[in-house]
């Protein structure tokens, strides 16, 4: 049994999030792939610290994240912070020779991502990036498919990532309609997670042809105040895409898609088959073969079950559904495993460096009004 002692920069509902994953992953998995030990938390906001020491079990709580990163009784530095200050807290730990599990995503633009993938590498500790949709059993499922030539050539990824949490146009401006804080709008808040899920099945995106739209350009300063700001980055974002595999690709995202909750949906086409998926159904899998019967083709549905990895952590038999915080739990496994025992994990900081160079060129595209060559 390996202690992994836990810095946890952060106290609102994302590290809230991260810390019930790293307790409920040791009980789903055992103890030998690492027992997190709650060493110290930091935040700004100096009740919310408090709380979280209280609740979660911290030994120690600071609103100083400098005092995380350099402490030495602390092994991981877990970054749950606004996006903007990934960079500079993730910069620090590996500095400082820690372990770091980094919420998505990695930073606020590519280059500054690529650094951070550089100096991790440099320091040789385990660099982790929570794009959690990438442990998700129904798209290794469909990795799978795509990576054994079971749906032949692969054609086509279309895919969207909508919401509609934003669509109230009297809900006052947020950190995340900032581009200091934010990065960007609904591109780097959704369509990041689903870039996730397309770098994770299809690979390098090597073009892109974007454009933006702001349906709401102004909110409140505040709940309830007439004073307005402006809104500095996208409520949607679409582009088409051209895969390194030969694919093409149509990929969007909106944070005011009246409707839709949380549709995280896509759709793989190749020549001998296709798969689609969607979040907001997320216990199943559509698949079609070509190589079916003529009488028998048609879309099937297959559930999730224990044969996909991941899922027999949670359940004994299929249909049963898991959830969001499942695949956090999936994550800290994975992330636990590197640590203790040198696993492999596809979400390093190289993953969302690729990522985040993914997300610039959409946004310069978006600008230019031209394809842009990912380098």
């Amino acid at each position: 049994m390996k202690e992994i002692r836990i810095g946890l920069v952060g106290a609102g509902w994302m590290g809230k999030a991260h810390s019930s994953a790293l307790l409920d992953a040791q009980m789903l998995f055992g103890p030998d792939y690492g027992v997190a030990v709650f060493e110290m938390v930091a935040d700004s906001n100096e009740a919310s610290a408090k709380e979280a020491q209280h609740k979660i079990g911290f030994k120690r709580m600071t609103t100083d994240w400098k005092e995380v990163v350099s402490d030495p009784d602390v092994d991981l530095v877990d970054i749950a912070t606004p996006n903007s200050f990934h960079y500079e807290v993730a910069k620090e730990a590996l500095n400082n020779g820690k372990h770091v599990y980094c919420e998505k995503p990695l930073s606020i633009s590519a280059e500054q991502s690529a650094e951070l993938a550089e100096l991790a590498a440099e320091k040789n500790v385990v660099n982790y990036v929570g794009y959690n949709n990438t442990m998700n059993p129904a798209n290794a499922y469909v990795k799978d498919l795509v990576e054994t030539g079971k749906l032949g050539k692969i054609m086509k990824f279309t895919g969207t990532y909508d919401q509609d949490q934003l669509l109230d146009e009297s809900l006052p401006i947020t950190w995340r309609h900032v581009n200091k804080l934010a990065g960007c709008g609904a591109l780097g808040d959704l369509g990041c997670h689903l870039l996730s899920v397309s770098q994770f099945i299809m690979g390098d995106i090597q073009q892109v042809n974007a454009m933006t739209s702001t349906i709401f350009p102004k909110r409140p300063k505040a709940a309830g105040s007439s004073e307005m700001a402006d809104v500095e980055n996208e409520d949607i974002v679409t582009f088409m895409a051209k895969y390194a595999n030969g694919a093409a690709g149509t990929i969007s995202a909106s944070r005011v898609a009246t409707g839709r909750k949380n549709r995280l949906a896509y759709e793989i086409q190749g020549t001998q088959g296709t798969v689609c998926y969607d979040l907001e159904r997320m216990g199943e899998v559509q698949v079609y073969f070509h190589n079916d019967n003529e009488a028998d083709r048609g879309f099937r549905t297959v559930l999730l079950n224990p044969h996909h990895k991941g899922y027999s952590a949670f359940q004994p038999a299929g249909g049963i559904s898991i959830a969001y915080n499942d695949m956090k739990i999936l994550e800290v496994h994975e992330l636990f495993a590197a640590i203790t025992q040198g696993a492999e994990y596809a979400c390093n900081f190289e993953f969302g460096y690729k990522i985040d160079r993914t997300v610039d060129a959409v946004l310069e595209s978006a600008k230019t009004n031209t394809w842009v060559h990912i380098e």
